[in-house]
This record gives C-alpha cells, sequence and structure tokens, in this order.
C-alpha cells in the first residue's frame, strides 16, 4: 500500500512541474508577444508591469489547473504549491537579471497573486474532473 501512495504523490510532484512548466510557456509567448506590441505599434512601456501581472495570474491559474488534475483531493493546495514555485522561480529569474534580491511590494503581490491564482485554478481544476 505504501507504494501505491509513494506513486501518486510523484505523480501530484510531477503534475505541480508540468503545470509550472506549461505557465512559464504561456509566460514567454505573452511576453513576447507584448514585446512585439510595443515594438510595432503604439503600446507604451508604462503597460508592461500589468501585462506582466495579468499573465502570471492566469498562468498560476492554468498551472494550479493542470497540476490538481493529478490530484484526489486537496486541488486548492497543489494548485497553490504551483503557484508559490512559480513565484520563487520567477523572483530568482528576476534577482538573478538584476541588481540582486530586493523585497519591494511588486514582488510580494507577484507572490500573493501566484498562490491564489493558483488556488483558484487547483479548486476548478480537482472540480472538473467529477
Amino acid at each position: 500500500m505504501s507504494k501505491t501512495k509513494t506513486i501518486f504523490k510523484k505523480e501530484q510532484i510531477l503534475g505541480v512541474i508540468l503545470g509550472v512548466i506549461i505557465a512559464y510557456a504561456i509566460t514567454a509567448i505573452s511576453l513576447i508577444a507584448t514585446a512585439i506590441a510595443i515594438t510595432y505599434t503604439n503600446l507604451q512601456e508604462t503597460a508592461v508591469p500589468a501585462i506582466v501581472m495579468i499573465t502570471c495570474v492566469i498562468a498560476v491559474t492554468i498551472a494550479g489547473f493542470d497540476a490538481s488534475r493529478k490530484a484526489d483531493k486537496n486541488g486548492w493546495i497543489w494548485g497553490m504549491a504551483a503557484g508559490g514555485l512559480y513565484a520563487i522561480i520567477l523572483i530568482c529569474i528576476i534577482t538573478w537579471a538584476g541588481e540582486g534580491f530586493t523585497l519591494d511590494t511588486r514582488k510580494i503581490m507577484l507572490t500573493l497573486l501566484s498562490i491564489i491564482g493558483g488556488g483558484l485554478g487547483g479548486i476548478i481544476g480537482i472540480n472538473f474532473k467529477k
């Protein structure tokens, strides 16, 4: 019986990882589209922070949805785990690409929205199976 539980947990963890990978693919496509739009249209660079936040919330909601599809219960927890992992990786990328780590309101808001969005996606995903 313990082998079944171990395999099940591995599948759930793989579901979280797959969800985060899909979320980053969505984020990359959206940011590339935004860069193209800024280059070739009248879209102002001041719109970028809002676009990034909206993209991240949509991406982590989808990540939470995907992560919870591998679970039998507690989809919101698996969704929040996917959202939290997404936020941690994104903050690491921002820190690596920038001038170092600073904890500001944008990063805190991004983390909270990622966790909440992932949880919402997890709730939708776990109930979508039924």
